[in-house]
C-alpha cells in the first residue's frame, strides 16, 4: 500500500504545483488517513516541497486508527506537550523556504489559521478546497473490498437481529445489540450511531433509539453500519412485527420500494448527480409525499459515511465509475411511523452488469 498512499500524495503534490503552491497541509483526519495510511489523534500531515512529513503529538504505533502507517513517510513527533502539529508543520515549509502553503479552509479554525501566519509571516496561506476530498470520490479495488466486507458484517447483524424474539425489546436495546454483533463479526465498530425506530418512530432518518417497546403491527426501521480498516457502509430496512401487514403498511412500503429501485437504476457512471435524486423522489412526490422528504436520497461513502457525492435536486456534477453512494428514500407519517430502506451500491457501467449492489438482505416486506 506504500506505493498507493505515495501516488495519493503525488497526484495532490501536482494539482498543488499547477496552482501556484509549493506545499499542502492536510489537516481533516480523513483526509490525513487517505494520503498516509493512518490518522493518529490530532496528526496532520505536510505534503512538499521536500519530504511528506506526518506532525503528530505523540508517536504512533504501527496500527492506528485501524489503519497502518505508510512506512515511507517522514514522522515527526512534536518536542513540547501541548504543541499544534498544524502550526510545526507550517514552521517546517517556512525553514525550506516554501513560499506557498495550501491548507484546508473549511477545517482549520480561525485561530489556528491566525496561528499558522504567526508562526510563518512571510508563508503566503492558500486555500486548498476539496481538493482531497474530490481526490476521494473514486475508490480503488481495494477500498472497494473493504466496503463489500463492511456490507457484509451489516447484512450478517441485521440478519442475526431478524432471527430473534423482538417483541417488549426497546429501541435502545436493540441498536446496542446490532453494534454489539457488528464488532463480533469484526467490524472495529459501528460506521455510525445505529437508527432503530418502532411504531410511530419508524421511517424517520436518524432516529436516535428511546426507550420505548416494540409492539405487535408496529413498523420496525432499522439503519446501521460497518466501520472496516475505515470504511463505511450503510443499509436500511423496515420489517413489520408480529403480524400480517396492515393494508397502509403494504401500500407505503411498495411506494419507497418504487422509490428506491428506481434510484439504484439510475446509478450509472455519466449520470447526473441531480437525476439520480429525481428519479427516487418523483416516485414520491406524485404519490403527495413530495413536502415531507429529506434533503437528498443519496450520498457517498467511503472514509466517512457522509462524503460527497451528494445525490440532491441542486447538487451539481455527474457520476463516475467506481462511486460508491447509498440510495436512501424514505416516508414517516407523523403519529403513525413510516418506511426507509436504504443500500450501499458501487456505481459500475451497464456493460460491468451496473451498479453492484453492496448490501443484499432482503427487501422483502417481512412480517417478524
Amino acid at each position: 500500500m506504500s506505493d498507493v498512499y505515495a501516488a495519493r500524495r503525488g497526484l495532490l503534490r501536482d494539482r498543488c504545483a499547477a496552482a501556484g503552491n509549493a506545499a499542502a497541509l492536510i489537516t481533516r483526519p480523513a483526509n490525513v488517513r487517505y494520503l498516509s495510511g493512518a490518522s493518529p489523534l490530532g496528526a496532520v500531515l505536510l505534503v512538499g516541497p521536500a519530504d511528506d512529513v506526518l506532525f503528530c503529538g505523540a508517536a504512533p504505533t504501527g496500527e492506528v486508527d485501524e489503519g497502518r502507517l505508510d512506512e515511507r513517510l517522514t514522522v515527526s513527533v512534536l518536542s513540547s506537550p501541548g504543541g499544534d502539529p498544524a502550526v510545526a508543520a507550517a514552521d517546517l515549509a517556512a525553514a525550506v523556504r516554501a513560499d506557498s502553503l495550501a491548507v484546508e479552509e473549511h477545517h482549520l479554525t480561525v485561530g489556528r489559521h491566525r496561528a499558522l501566519h504567526s508562526v510563518a509571516p512571510a508563508l503566503r496561506l492558500a486555500d486548498l478546497g476539496t481538493a482531497v476530498e474530490q481526490q476521494r470520490l473514486v475508490k480503488d479495488e481495494e477500498e472497494i473490498a473493504c466496503l463489500r466486507i463492511a456490507a457484509e458484517i451489516a447484512d450478517q447483524a441485521l440478519g442475526e437481529l431478524l432471527e430473534s424474539i423482538l417483541v417488549g425489546r426497546t429501541e435502545r436495546h436493540l441498536a446496542l445489540e446490532l453494534e454489539r454483533r457488528l464488532v463480533d463479526h469484526g467490524a472495529d465498530g459501528p460506521a455510525f450511531p445505529t437508527s432503530v425506530g418502532t411504531g410511530p418512530h419508524s421511517g424517520r432518518s436518524r432516529h436516535r433509539p428511546s426507550d420505548r417497546r416494540v409492539e405487535e403491527g408496529d413498523f420496525l426501521s432499522v439503519c446501521l453500519g460497518a466501520n472496516y480498516r475505515g470504511y463505511r457502509c450503510e443499509i436500511g430496512r423496515t420489517f413489520v412485527i408480529g403480524t400480517t401487514p396492515a393494508d397502509w403498511q403494504i401500500e407505503l412500503y411498495e411506494l419507497v420500494f418504487a422509490a428506491q429501485r428506481a434510484g439504484r437504476e439510475a446509478l450509472l457512471p455519466g449520470a447526473a448527480y441531480r437525476d439520480v435524486d429525481h428519479a427516487a423522489r418523483s416516485v414520491l412526490d406524485s404519490a403527495g409525499h413530495g413536502e415531507a422528504l429529506a434533503a437528498w436520497m443519496g450520498h457517498g461513502v467511503g472514509l466517512e459515511i457522509d462524503e460527497d457525492p451528494q445525490l440532491a435536486p441542486t447538487a451539481m456534477g455527474k457520476l463516475d465509475a467506481c462511486v460508491p453512494v447509498t440510495v436512501e428514500p424514505g416516508v414517516h407519517l407523523p403519529g403513525r411511523g413510516g418506511v426507509r430502506i436504504d443500500d450501499t451500491l458501487v456505481v459500475r457501467p451497464e456493460a460491468d452488469g451496473g451498479p453492484e449492489l453492496l448490501t443484499i438482505t432482503t427487501k422483502e416486506l417481512l412480517a417478524l
